[in-house]
């Protein structure tokens, strides 16, 4: 659990740095990928819905910041990305400007029904972040992507770190 703001930001930065690594892989084409016919949620829809995830939590927990219009998917992986980048940049100074680290341990109910704190409300918000990273890095798979290395070497880095220590 988050005890300063100063280790939240650093933590969010870090790991939205990887989600951007994920979303500037993806392609116009890749985001139309579905999980299965079971399961028609798409990889674009899941990249939206980070998008929409920041100012969803953060507005419930009393956070007053900008964000994009969410009411229409843009069909671009690239817009999607840009709008990506803009929402986290606009929670990060709202977070800057409104809350502090007394703030943290303040008890909130988050959506009208799960009691939390600030301070959680933070962690559920970087642990969403990588529960749909990680679900997409399978769909990019699926769509033929290569999914990006996030904590440590993907597939492809594994191979070629292989191949160059045979090769010495």
């Amino acid at each position: 659990m988050y005890t300063s703001m100063h280790a939240f930001l650093e933590d969010c930065k870090q790991e939205a740095e990887l989600t951007l690594k994920v979303l500037d892989k993806l392609t116009d084409e890749s985001l139309k990928q579905a999980v299965s016919d079971a399961q028609p949620r798409t990889l674009g829809e899941l990249a939206w819905h980070l998008v929409g995830s920041y100012g969803a939590f953060l507005n419930s927990a009393g956070l007053k910041m900008e964000g994009p219009d969410l009411s229409k998917q843009p069909a671009s992986a690239a817009d999607i990305a840009n709008n990506y980048r803009k929402v986290h940049d606009s929670a990060l100074s709202a977070l800057k400007e409104q809350w502090t680290d007394a703030k943290l341990p303040e008890k909130v109910v988050l959506f009208g029904f799960i009691d939390t704190t600030h301070a959680g409300v933070l962690q559920f918000l970087i642990r969403h972040q990588i529960h749909h990273r990680g679900q997409m890095t399978i769909l990019m798979r699926q769509a033929g992507l290569e999914a990006p290395g996030i904590y440590g070497p993907n597939e492809e880095e594994t191979a070629a770190m292989r191949a160059a220590r045979a090769n010495k």
